[in-house]
C-alpha cells in the first residue's frame, strides 16, 4: 500500500490541484486559502486528493459526513482487502468470462483465436451485426460493431478482424425499448456493485443506469444515474460520465426523456442475476457487473473487478452528504477493525 501511496503522490499535480482549489471556490464561494488547507488536511484524514475534494464537495460536508465516504485510497485498500487478484483473469480475460458466466452471458460468442476461419465465416454470414471485442480491456476500450455488409466479402472482414487481435466476436444485444428510449445509439447497461460478505453471501451495494451521449456506441463515461434496486425507478438526474464536470441533467439531452421516476425494465431480475453471478468466483468478492436490459430479461456484458468508487457518492445522489461507506460497514465490518489492509477510524458514530 506505501507504493500505491508514492505513485500517488509522484503522479500529483500542483497544477490540477490549483485548478481544484479554483473550481471549489468558484462552487461555494469559500476562501481559496482555506480550500487548499482544508484539502491537504482530508488528504491526511482522509485519503481524498484533491479530485476527491471537488466531486464529493467536500468543502460542503463536516466531519462526520466527510469520514463516510470512499475516497481513492480507501477504495484501493477495499479492492485489495476484498479480491484476490491472481483469478481476476476469470472476470477479465473476455474469453474465460464468456465461458465461466455462459448462463448469465446468453447470446451467441465466437473466440475468434480458437476458431478456424469456417467457424468463423459460419457465425459472421448469419449475422447482421458483430460486436468485437478486446482480451483484457475495460470500459469499452478497443470495442467495435461492426456490419457484415460493409465488406465486399468475408476474406476482407477476417484480415480486418485478425489485424485489430480482437479475442471475442459477439451478437449485437438488442436492448428493451423502454431503455433504447433513452439513448439508442448504444447499449446502455446497468452497473451494479456486488459484495460477497465473510461467509461468502452476495449483496447488491448499488446500481446506476449509464447512457450514450454524442452518438458514442458506448455508454462509458456519458451519464449515469442511480437506480432503485426494488422498483427500479430512476431516483435521481443523471451525472456526467466525467465527474469533474459536475454536469447535471434533469432529462437526456438528446432524446429529451425526464429521468427522475423513469423505470427501467427487469431490475429484480437484473438483481437477482449477478446476486448468482457474485458466487461463481467467491476469490474476487467485489465486482462492477455491466448488465444489458434486453426485451428478454437482463444479460450481463462484462465484470470489473476493480470498482471505480467515484461515481456513486456525487453530491446530487447524496442529498444527505453521506458516502457509501455505512452500507459497506453492513456488509463487511471486518474491514473497518484496522489490520493489513483495512482501515480504522472512528465509526462510533455510525452506531447512533
Amino acid at each position: 500500500m506505501s507504493n500505491y501511496i508514492f505513485k500517488i503522490l509522484k503522479n500529483a499535480s500542483f497544477g490540477k490541484m490549483k485548478t481544484a482549489v479554483k473550481t471549489c471556490h468558484e462552487r461555494s464561494g469559500k476562501n481559496s486559502l482555506k480550500i487548499f488547507f482544508d484539502m491537504l488536511y482530508c488528504a491526511k484524514k482522509y485519503g481524498a486528493g484533491y479530485y476527491d475534494y471537488q466531486i464529493f464537495a467536500f468543502y460542503n460536508l463536516n466531519k462526520k459526513q466527510r469520514s463516510t465516504y470512499v475516497t481513492r485510497l480507501v477504495s484501493k485498500k477495499l479492492n485489495t482487502f476484498l479480491n484476490d487478484y491472481t483469478y481476476d483473469h476469470f472476470l477479465e480475460n473476455k474469453d474465460e468470462f464468456n465461458e465461466l458466466y455462459k448462463n448469465c452471458v446468453r447470446r451467441g460468442f465466437i473466440q475468434l483465436q480458437k476458431a478456424s476461419k469456417e467457424e468463423v465465416r459460419e457465425f459472421c454470414e448469419s449475422r447482421e451485426y458483430i460486436f468485437c471485442k478486446m482480451q483484457d480491456l475495460e470500459c469499452g476500450h478497443g470495442c467495435e460493431r461492426i456490419k457484415i455488409s460493409d465488406y465486399d466479402n468475408f476474406d476482407d472482414l477476417y484480415k480486418y478482424l485478425k489485424e485489430k487481435d480482437f479475442c471475442i466476436l459477439e451478437d449485437n444485444i438488442t436492448q428493451h425499448p423502454a431503455v433504447s428510449k433513452l439513448y439508442p445509439n448504444a447499449v446502455n447497461s446497468m452497473r451494479i456493485i456486488t459484495m460477497l460478505d465473510s461467509k461468502g453471501e452476495p449483496h447488491v451495494l448499488y446500481i446506476v443506469q449509464k447512457m450514450g451521449i454524442g452518438g458514442s456506441i458506448i455508454d462509458n463515461n456519458c451519464l449515469f444515474t442511480p437506480v432503485d434496486p426494488e422498483t427500479g425507478k430512476i431516483l435521481y438526474p443523471a451525472h456526467s460520465g466525467d465527474t469533474i464536470k459536475g454536469i447535471i441533467y434533469e432529462e437526456h439531452p438528446e432524446t429529451h426523456v425526464h429521468l427522475r421516476g423513469y423505470t427501467i425494465p427487469f431490475v429484480k431480475d437484473a438483481v437477482k442475476m449477478v446476486l448468482e453471478a457474485a458466487k461463481v468466483t467467491p476469490q474476487i468478492r467485489y465486482v462492477g457487473w455491466d448488465v444489458a436490459t434486453t426485451p428478454n430479461g437482463p444479460e450481463i456484458i462484462e465484470g470489473n473487478t476493480f470498482c471505480a468508487h467515484d461515481f456513486w457518492q456525487l453530491p446530487p445522489h447524496t442529498p444527505d452528504g453521506i458516502g457509501m461507506l455505512p452500507k459497506i460497514k453492513e456488509i463487511i465490518p471486518e474491514f473497518f477493525c484496522g489490520g493489513k489492509e483495512g482501515i480504522k477510524r472512528n465509526f462510533d458514530w455510525l452506531e447512533k
